[in-house]
């Protein structure tokens, strides 16, 4: 469970999601824009993670966001790197990201300010 003075958690979930979001979460919400196929890949998987966050974490009202988020990810950063999977490189790569991809992708979406 969370304790409410783990300042230093939230900060390394922070550091982790912005991270992220110059790897993941800014790419393919260009790509987003442009490939509605991309933008509904991006919603169905963030749809999965809130889902998974919201049901299958015990108390996971009593966690910010910031870190259920950045520990599903980092989760998925290692099967990425197991994966060996590459980065999608132009917005035409986004077309045909993988799922561990769009799954951090969507991660990033869901941790963007509303």
């Amino acid at each position: 469970m969370f304790v409410p003075g783990s300042a230093l958690l939230v900060v390394s979930a922070r550091k982790t999601l912005n991270r992220l979001q110059r790897t993941h979460g800014a790419p393919a919400a260009e790509a987003a824009a442009v490939f509605p196929g991309v933008a509904a890949a991006i919603d169905q998987h963030a749809a999965a993670v809130r889902d998974i966050l919201d049901l299958g974490v015990e108390n996971s009202s009593l966690v910010p966001a910031s870190v259920l988020l950045a520990g599903y990810a980092r989760g998925i950063l290692d099967d990425l790197r197991d994966a060996e999977a590459e980065l999608p490189f132009s917005l035409l790569d986004w077309q045909d990201a993988g799922w561990l991809h769009l799954r951090l992708a969507a991660v990033c979406s869901l941790a963007r300010p509303s």
